[in-house]
């Protein structure tokens, strides 16, 4: 049985009576409780009814915390509002809302030097608890239950920019949300224009992603356009993602429904820097070097780093080893990041390296043109890896006609 009204075996039935007969103390407080949005949180947990009751005794906590009853009605900060992308735009071919996700075009950076992490995940809670209500408004039109949403993600543009660790930690925290809140809401999240570094940014937050939402995970390939329109009419797709739907002044981007984000003015900006938490603290001395080393086992893997210095500026930049087994100069290894000093001491440094070849990376902290003083370095360093899968099936939609599915 679906676990859907009107289709429940006797047992489900039963345990659906029982849910609701250990919730009569928060039910009230709940804007639903029907049958349908019971057995949503009771299809999440297979049925478990302690794990479903305990789920939902949490949302109501979350609720609270986040104010849900009134944040439609909450209206984000300018910043957030003009430049984070996304948007609203048709129905799917069952009438489900449509939710566009922009990710190239935004500059996350730009939003959290201007915005505060807490604020940008509420916009996105804002999000999940709109597309409930449209659902609820295309249940009452179309006259049948309307409980689940598509999301499309543009990935076009897609950069080392947007892994970021403050950024990608705004979409840890949302995918974790979605997962605990909003449970059976999420038809399919479509991916389109999925670049070669997609599968690194993707396992970044696969883990925060329960395993029946990763089924629900459509990547498409370079015929996306007509693809697309297997999932909605084309009157319900904008024409810049191959349908017919314009503004009214003809804009094939539907810009009054699609916010495309773009670079957010310095003039936004609150702060010149993101507080950072870094794992390991090294003093660097007077006229010296101090290398970290990364192993870097396949091509495709991204290094990223975070560092602040203390005492005055460092020297940075990042080399391959040439000979294994052995600490070596700089001038002996192979540059692939130019060495150069940066003022770490007054704004942190932060960035990140696809690597195009397998190796030893050293990342090199100079302190060699000063014979006066000691620097200390604060710093993280990691090794981002592509999630082999997704590698594999953008590898194959290259080769081949893409076909729906995973």
């Amino acid at each position: 049985m679906s676990g859907r009204v009107g289709d429940l075996s006797p047992q489900q039935q039963e345990t659906l009576a029982r849910f609701r007969e250990n919730l009569q103390d928060v039910l009230p407080t709940l804007p639903k409780t029907d049958d349908c949005f019971l057995l949503r949180w009771l299809r999440a947990r297979n049925f478990d009814l302690k794990k479903t009751e305990d789920m939902l005794r949490k949302h109501v906590e979350f609720r609270k915390q986040q104010d849900l009853d009134h944040i439609l009605t909450w209206k984000p900060s300018e910043v957030i509002q003009l430049y984070d992308s996304g948007g609203l735009c048709g129905y799917d071919y069952e009438g489900c809302p449509v939710w566009f996700d922009i990710i190239g075009t935004l500059d996350p950076k730009g939003l959290l030097l201007s915005a505060s992490k807490q604020e940008l995940i509420r916009k996105r809670v804002k999000v999940c608890e709109l597309l409930l209500h449209e659902c609820e408004l295309q249940s009452q039109k179309l006259g049948r239950k309307i409980e689940r949403m598509l999301m499309v993600f543009d990935m076009e543009g897609l950069s080392l920019r947007h892994l970021w660790k403050p950024a990608v930690e705004v979409y840890q925290q949302f995918f974790a949300i979605l997962e605990a809140n909003y449970p059976e809401t999420v038809k399919n999240l479509i991916v389109i224009r999925a670049p070669k570094l997609f599968p690194v940014a993707f396992n970044l937050v696969k883990s925060f992603m329960g395993e029946a939402t990763q089924k629900k995970i459509v990547i498409l390939g370079d015929n996306w356009k007509q693809e697309l329109l297997k999932f909605m009419n084309p009157d319900q797709l904008p024409v810049e993602f191959g349908g017919t739907m314009t503004d009214p002044d003809g804009n094939p981007k539907c810009l009054t429904k699609i916010n495309y984000g773009g670079d957010v003015p310095k003039s936004y900006y609150q702060r010149n820097q993101e507080r950072l938490q870094y794992e390991h603290t090294v003093a660097v001395g007077r006229g010296s070097s101090q290398q970290v080393e990364n192993e870097i086992l396949f091509p495709g893997c991204v290094l990223r780093w975070q560092f602040a210095s203390d005492g005055g500026d460092i020297g940075f930049g990042i080399f391959l080893k040439t000979r294994m087994g052995e600490r070596q100069k700089a001038g002996e290894m192979t540059e692939v990041l130019s060495s150069q000093r940066y003022n770490a001491h007054m704004v942190p440094e932060d960035g990140s390296l696809t690597c195009l070849k397998a190796g030893v990376y050293v990342l090199r902290f100079d302190n060699t043109y000063s014979l006066l003083h000691t620097k200390k370095v604060s710093y993280t360093v990691e090794v981002l890896f592509p999630d082999k899968d997704c590698e594999e099936k953008l590898q194959g939609l290259k080769r081949t006609r893409p076909s729906l599915g995973q």
